[in-house]
């Protein structure tokens, strides 16, 4: 069995794998599996219930050790761009829901998966033979398989290829994201953000998350022997966003203290107050990153429309998710314990083709989900953008078309 990327699906996927007695081997370009970033990952109980199944219990006592429960924080806020809190009630997030920094859940699936991942591996493309198919990577070698599948995120070589183009587009915002630990803040800033996740939408298409992880003062289990979570100190992850035009690619292109500070210059100039902007100001410039958020349809007859086969794929690969849902990874991971099943399934004798082909199915649904809810958000910050006086003539030319993605 051959997984291609070695992300949150396709580790998960993997160490179902193996624990179920199949021999696989997970292909990952990356060298260093701490080289993601973003925000934290929140798994509801399907997920945890999913990723339950694939892993070893001790992975996930690991897990809980080093994840926050939602359940101990204050109720999810939203604010303005002057830092008041708004009447305007957050979604919901489910009951028994746990945070977790993405480097950690990689890190602890890598584990899980052990010698079958092979690092520093760049896949160019793949070609079906007699019995199987071929993995050919980009140091010359060929890796030959019964069954391949694509975790290769959002710019996927495998569903490409599968698709005959591309399977999703630019869902119109430019994210930046970076870690910025609580103690640095003023108590001022630090009561008005308080022990919560908040979201708050301002001028011109512009928004701010700010979420609070502390995955040492509200463990899920605790357990301190078992901890294993990257971050070690209570800690706002925030995101920034824009909309896609001329002035975002020029912050795309920045890095470190130049992007922290780029980025508040034009938040400033949309009109976000100074105090609001605390938690960017105070980052560490090592953890600065930037996003162009992107979304496959959230029509459920889009997603993976190929032929169903030895080859498939799963994740962002198939149903790119902007983050602004908090859900792409839990739905990998419920991805991944589908394809298990249907793996185990075929073991036992039954159709490949049925089974792949059930699976993508309830992918896609789980996928077109998902990406709705995700572009609800989107599509709060690209009308307030689209409404803004102060659009350029170029920005109104460069104006994101998120048509057919349910925004």
């Amino acid at each position: 069995m051959l997984v291609i990327g070695g992300g949150i699906g396709g580790l998960a996927l993997a160490a179902g794998l193996r624990r179920g007695g199949f021999d696989v081997t997970v292909f990952e370009r990356d060298e260093d599996l701490r080289r993601t970033g973003g925000y934290h990952i929140t798994l509801d109980p399907r997920a945890q219930e999913a990723l339950a199944s694939l892993v070893d219990p001790s992975v996930m006592q690991r897990l809980l050790a080093s994840s926050a429960a939602v359940d101990r924080r204050d109720p999810d806020a939203m604010w303005d761009h002057e830092g008041r809190i708004l009447p305007i009630p957050p979604a919901a997030v489910a009951a028994h829901s746990i945070d977790v920094d993405r480097i950690t859940l990689r890190l602890l699936l890598a584990d899980a998966v052990g010698d079958d991942l092979e690092r520093g591996r760049t896949f160019l493309r793949f070609e079906r033979r007699e019995g199987g198919v071929s993995a050919h990577f980009a140091d010359g070698t060929k890796v030959d398989g019964e069954i391949l599948v694509g975790a290769d995120g959002a710019h996927s070589a495998v569903a490409q290829a599968l698709a005959e183009g591309p399977t999703n587009q630019p869902a119109g915002i430019v994210g930046i994201s970076g870690r910025t630990p609580v103690g640095t803040l003023s108590v001022q800033e630090q009561q008005r953000l308080g022990i919560r996740s908040s979201f708050g939408v301002g001028p011109h298409g512009t928004a701010v998350y700010v979420g609070y992880h502390d995955p040492v003062g509200q463990a899920a289990l605790d357990a301190p022997a078992l901890g294993a979570a990257f971050t070690t100190e209570a800690t706002y992850i925030w995101g920034a966003m824009f909309p896609d035009d001329d002035r975002t690619a020029e912050l795309r292109g920045l890095s470190g203290d130049e992007l922290r500070d780029a980025t508040v210059a034009l938040l400033r100039e949309h009109g976000w107050a100074s105090h609001a902007l605390e938690v960017i100001t105070a980052t560490a410039p090592d953890t600065l990153a930037t996003y162009r958020f992107r979304a496959a349809s959230t029509d459920p007859a889009d997603l993976a429309p190929w032929k169903p086969g030895n080859v498939t794929a799963l994740g962002d690969a198939v149903h790119a998710t902007p983050p602004t849902a908090g859900m792409g990874a839990g739905i990998a991971i419920r991805d991944a314990e589908h394809l298990r099943n249907a793996l185990v399934a075929i073991r036992d004798g039954r159709s490949l083709p049925d089974e792949v082909g059930a699976f993508e199915d309830a992918m896609a649904a789980r996928g077109a989900e998902a990406i709705s809810l995700a572009m609800e958000t989107v599509g709060q910050v690209l009308g307030a953008w689209r409404d803004s006086p102060r659009r350029t003539a170029t920005a109104r030319r460069r104006s994101p078309r998120v048509q057919g993605h349910g925004s």
